[in-house]
């Protein structure tokens, strides 16, 4: 009698489950898949193991690991080396200084809108928004009780993970990064670009090792 676990996984079977567990974002049930694939939940589980050997046995940069009541695709450990060279020096290491003023100030204000950190940046801020959501640095987790009910957006646990924190609470106090001196008053709405062309020259002077 041939043992379901060893026998060779039918190619469309391979097809569709490989496809699914690309795309999926959390683990996806044995239930949910025999459904999606019409077939019963016992093949599911002898095709996923079979999947999880293969893997395992030929030394793909992946494997198929059964967590959180699903499965899902994880890269090998013993890849972590050149996944950590791509989050530190690939994508996180490239973002523009308005991502990171953007960034910065979603992770303090949280939730906040589009609008609410152009008024802080004194620009425009939908381009460095549309970066960090790309990035999975920042989501959208609703809508502010507003007249038009702008998009709220928040930092993700991707963030935290590529900063270290165990949650937004350790992000160190912003007294913390202020200059010495009673804080400059606090400009109006419309008043925020100025406010920074003159931030930016006051920095300049500072840095200057003439002054």
């Amino acid at each position: 009698m041939t043992d379901p676990d060893t026998a060779e996984l039918d190619p469309e079977l391979r097809l569709g489950l490989e496809a699914i567990l690309l795309v999926v974002e959390e683990p996806v049930s044995v239930n949910t898949l025999a459904q999606v694939l019409e077939i019963g939940e016992q093949e599911v589980v002898a095709a996923l193991r079979r999947l999880r050997r293969e893997y395992l046995d030929h030394g793909h940069g992946f494997v198929l690991r059964e967590v959180g009541g699903g499965w899902r695709l994880y890269t090998a450990p013993q890849a972590a080396e050149y996944v950590e060279r791509w989050v530190t020096r690939g994508r996180s290491g490239s973002l523009s200084r308005a991502a990171l003023e953007t960034l910065a100030i979603v992770a303090y204000k949280q939730p906040v809108t589009r609008a609410t950190i152009s008024q802080i940046r004194g620009v425009d801020a939908d381009g460095a928004v549309r970066t960090l959501l790309s990035r999975d640095l920042i989501e959208a987790i609703g809508r502010e009780d507003t007249p038009g009910q702008p998009v709220l957006y928040a930092t993700t646990t991707t963030f935290l993970e590529q900063i270290g924190l165990g949650s937004v609470a350790e992000l160190p106090a912003l007294g913390v990064f202020a200059p010495p001196g009673p804080p400059p008053d606090e400009p109006p709405l419309d008043g925020y670009r100025q406010a920074r062309r003159d931030l930016g020259r006051v920095t300049t002077r500072t840095d200057d090792p003439a002054s």
